[in-house]
This record gives structure tokens, C-alpha cells and sequence, in this order.
């Protein structure tokens, strides 16, 4: 892969080149000391990874992974000095359209530490997730369609899946479901192994795993398929839901890079539920929902501002309609 780095710390550079370049298949796209010259650099020649620091003269590592995403986007993974203290920063970078993040490599024998086998290790997953987007499959899709449940024995469920830009389309999208805020008050938090889904809770993927229905209402963390790129996959997910919940189900496949979650929207589609893709011109990157309207998986396109209130107009008319 061509890869590029933005560091400002001229150590820091050369701690994360020779971890890249450990790796025959790797070369060093070009070098940038701050946003501004990343952002430039990038529309002149997009690599296939940045990978981004955060705090940095002129322009920060968030801004300039927004303008990238917004104009040339492509895969980014934020590495600083220490993810833990940076978090919100971190988050802001995701929410940007940031893929994952990571620590700073020590200079010391780059080769041999744990930072550098970390940082590698997002890197061949990156690697993989670029693969998957030029049409490789990422897993073996199931053979047939599980059956349709009976839709009478639960309530309805939301499901939304994202990644590239999801955190800050996700924010989005909560704080405009008018409707579920006014029926209880949404209590979010991440999903633990042995949950339920219940009402007035929005539980997140946290771990490396999958998330994924193992039962009826049972949420569980599985490994398999160990070999998909995505992990954890919105897809797994999707198909999963399909499988077990005994409802209605609204689900909505926001901005992200792949096809991750689109074979999944397309089967709840086929079974009768209302799936929702988003737009790309709102979209940080417009790669796993324009896979779901590339195979008729979403019944609409909307933009990430109208997503929200359509959720709870249509949440709104179903209990309406059936109670």
C-alpha cells in the first residue's frame, strides 16, 4: 500500500516510517508536518492509508481529516502519542471520518515493539478493508435467506449500522429521533456480552469482535467469520437480525468506507422491513451505503439531517397503526 504520514515531530515520522517500511509490500506515499499540507498533498496524490496525528501547528489532525473526507477522501488512521489521554480528540477524528486510532510507535527498535506490531496490525486491516471496497468479498455470504420470523412477539428494532464518519452521523441521528426521545429518555451505552435489546436503550459494538443476535433478544460477542475484513461488521449484524428478532425492524446504513453492511440491509429488505440508506452527498464517505443502493438494498435515500425525523415518523405511525 502507498502510505502517507502527518506528524510534526520529525521522531515521531521516523518511528512510523520504519514500521511501515518493515513490511515489503508498504512504501511511503509522502510525508507531511501539518494538516494544511496534508490536506493539500492529498488531493494532489491520494494514497490508499493516512496515517494522522492529532495535535499539530496550523492545522489539527481532526480538521484535517475532515477537509480530506470532505474533498479527497480515502482511508485514515489516527496515531499519536497516547490514544487513552487524547480520547475526545480521537473521537472527534472518527467522527471526521477516521477509521481507527492508535499509539506512536517508540523510535527505539521499531521493529520489535509492541507499538509497531499495533500499528501494523491496523494497517493489514486497513489493507483488507480496501481490498474488500474493490469488490472483494470480505466473507461468504450465506446460501439462502433465513425464514422470515413471526413479527408478533416483539417490539421494533432500530438498527443502524456505520463506520467512516459514523460516530458524528450516528450523534446525528439520535438527537433529531424526536420521537424515541419523547417516549423515554435514551440511555446509551456499549453492548455487553449477554444483553437485550429494551426500550429507551442504544447499545453500541465494543469490542473487536462481532455483534450479533445469538438468540430471540440476546446479544453476544462471536468471533466467526474470523477472516472478515470488517470487524466488528455491520453485516454480521444485519444478517443476524434477520435471523432472530421476532419484530419489525427499521434499519439504516449511514456513511463508511466498503460494502460492509449492504448484503446485510439487502436481506432485511427482502424480508419486508423498511431500510434506509444515507445520502452521499452528506455522507463523510459514501462507500457502504452506495453499495446498499447499488443492489435496491434501502427502500430510501435520505440525507443524514432527514434520517433522524423519519425514524420517528415512521416509528410513530407503526405504534399507531399496530400498537
Amino acid at each position: 500500500m502507498r502510505i502517507a504520514i502527518v506528524n510534526d515531530v520529525r521522531m515521531a515520522v521516523e518511528a512510523v516510517r520504519r514500521v511501515v517500511l518493515t513490511q515489503p509490500a508498504h512504501q511511503v506515499a509522502w510525508v507531511a508536518m501539518d494538516g494544511v499540507e496534508a490536506v493539500d498533498l492529498c488531493a494532489k496524490d491520494r494514497p490508499d492509508l493516512i496515517l494522522m496525528d492529532l495535535i499539530m501547528p496550523n492545522m489539527d489532525g481532526v480538521e484535517a481529516t475532515r477537509r480530506i473526507m470532505a474533498s479527497s477522501p480515502c482511508a485514515i488512521v489516527v496515531v499519536t502519542a497516547d490514544v487513552y489521554t487524547n480520547s475526545s480528540r480521537v473521537f472527534e477524528a472518527m467522527g471526521a471520518g477516521a477509521l481507527d486510532a492508535v499509539n506512536t510507535p517508540v523510535l527505539e527498535h521499531p521493529a520489535t515493539s509492541e507499538g509497531a506490531n499495533a500499528l501494523l496490525a491496523k494497517i493489514e486491516t486497513i489493507r483488507k478493508l480496501i481490498g474488500a471496497s474493490d469488490g472483494k468479498k470480505a466473507f461468504a455470504p450465506a446460501s439462502a435467506a433465513p425464514a422470515q420470523p413471526a413479527r408478533h412477539n416483539h417490539g421494533w428494532l432500530v438498527a443502524v449500522g456505520s463506520s467512516a464518519g459514523g460516530p458524528a452521523a450516528l450523534a446525528k441521528v439520535l438527537s433529531q429521533a424526536d420521537w424515541l426521545n419523547s417516549q423515554t429518555p435514551l440511555h446509551v451505552r456499549l453492548a455487553a456480552d449477554g444483553d437485550s435489546a429494551g426500550p429507551g436503550t442504544v447499545l453500541l459494538a465494543g469490542q473487536e469482535n462481532h455483534l450479533a443476535f445469538t438468540g430471540p433478544n440476546r446479544l453476544s460477542y462471536v468471533r466467526e467469520p474470523a477472516d472478515c475484513s470488517y470487524k466488528p461488521s455491520v453485516d454480521v449484524f444485519f444478517k443476524s437480525v434477520a435471523q432472530f428478532w421476532k419484530g419489525d425492524v427499521l434499519a439504516t446504513l449511514l456513511t463508511g468506507m466498503g460494502r460492509d453492511g449492504a448484503e446485510g440491509l439487502q436481506l432485511l429488505h427482502g424480508l419486508g422491513h423498511h431500510t434506509i440508506a444515507q445520502d452521499a452527498k452528506t455522507s463523510a464517505v459514501y462507500g457502504m451505503p452506495k453499495a446498499a443502493v447499488e443492489l435496491q438494498a434501502a427502500t430510501e435515500v435520505l440525507p443524514l439531517d432527514k434520517i433522524g425525523p423519519r425514524l420517528s415518523n415512521l416509528l410513530d405511525r407503526k405504534i399507531k397503526t399496530h400498537g
